[in-house]
């Protein structure tokens, strides 16, 4: 797997047009500028790896915007040893960012083609996530609670199983909507839970009990 000084190039002219359009979080940027996206995308896309678009994975998913991928992770306010849930895997890229930060993370995916691949990628690059199959509604109680949850699959709503899985203090990000989604932000302190909306972004269904 090569990453040469055209792709270095790039990603961090990739990574001065995400900050210019607000992202401020300069340790995000900096993990983000350390990982080649071009590795977690089909051939017949490399060319484009470092536009700021989402890209066809197969298995009717795609790789998240960069610009997007910055705008959850930010927003989760992480730090090294901070315990994660990812909902949705998928290339294993976003997986990827939060693992360079110092998170333990915990991620699953409902698609078994995606899954079983982003598990040999990670293990390759040396990323030590904990990867499932499964459904993401239900989170991985058996893990719970998470310090931060994060969703990359529009969810219709905010599923009681994963407020109910996130720690005393936690953050939850999350897409919620049909077509379009509102990016939200659950909190919980002392056991109250509160919602505030951001901006408006476009993810793939996030589908209950369709596992493939």
């Amino acid at each position: 797997m090569f990453d040469d000084y055209k792709h270095k190039g790039l990603r961090r002219k990739l990574i001065d047009n995400i900050r210019k359009k607000g992202i401020n979080d300069e340790q995000v940027l900096d993990a983000m500028n350390k990982i080649p996206r071009h590795w977690f995308m089909d051939n017949a896309f490399l060319e484009f790896a470092y536009d700021d678009k989402a890209f066809p994975i197969g298995e009717e998913q795609t790789i998240s915007q960069p610009y997007t991928v910055a705008f959850q992770t930010e927003l989760l306010q992480v730090e090294k040893g901070t315990k994660v849930l990812e909902i949705g895997t998928g290339s294993g890229y976003q997986t990827s960012v939060l693992c360079e930060l110092g998170c333990k993370v915990y991620s699953i995916e409902r698609q078994k083609k995606l899954f079983e691949n982003t598990r040999i990628l990670l293990q390759k690059l040396g990323y030590r996530a904990n990867l499932y199959y499964g459904d993401g509604y239900l989170g991985k109680e058996a893990f719970a609670p998470f310090d931060r949850i994060i969703v990359t699959c529009g969810a219709p709503f905010v599923p009681d199983a994963l407020v109910d899985q996130l720690a005393e203090g936690g953050r939850m990000v999350i897409p919620v909507g049909d077509e379009d989604q509102r990016m939200q932000l659950v909190t919980k302190y002392l056991g109250e839970i509160n919602i505030e909306s951001f901006g408006t972004f476009k993810f793939v269904p996030m589908l209950e009990k369709k596992n493939k």
